[in-house]
C-alpha cells in the first residue's frame, strides 16, 4: 500500500469514532431518563396526592435531558461531514 492510500484510509477512521463517541454519549441520556422516572415512581409511592406536581416535573426534565441526547445526534452528523 502506498503512502496515499494509507492516509486517505486514516481519513475514514473518523466515521467509526463519530459513532463510538455517539453511542457512549447515549449513555448518560439514558440513565438520567431512567432515574427520573424512577424517582417520580418512589415519590408516588411516598405521596401519592403529589403524583401530578411529580410526573409534570418528570416531563420536564425528560425533554431537557433528551435534548442533550439530539445535540450528541447532531454533533455525530457534523463530526462525520
Amino acid at each position: 500500500m502506498s503512502a496515499i492510500q494509507l492516509a486517505q484510509d486514516a481519513v475514514n477512521l473518523n466515521q467509526g469514532l463519530a459513532a463510538i463517541g455517539y453511542g457512549l454519549a447515549a449513555i448518560g441520556p439514558g440513565i438520567g431518563v431512567g432515574l427520573i422516572f424512577s424517582s417520580v415512581i418512589s415519590g408516588t409511592a411516598r405521596q401519592p396526592e403529589a403524583r401530578g406536581v411529580l410526573l409534570s416535573l418528570a416531563w420536564t426534565t425528560f425533554a431537557i435531558v433528551e435534548v442533550l441526547a439530539l445535540i450528541g445526534f447532531v454533533v455525530y452528523f457534523i463530526a462525520t461531514a
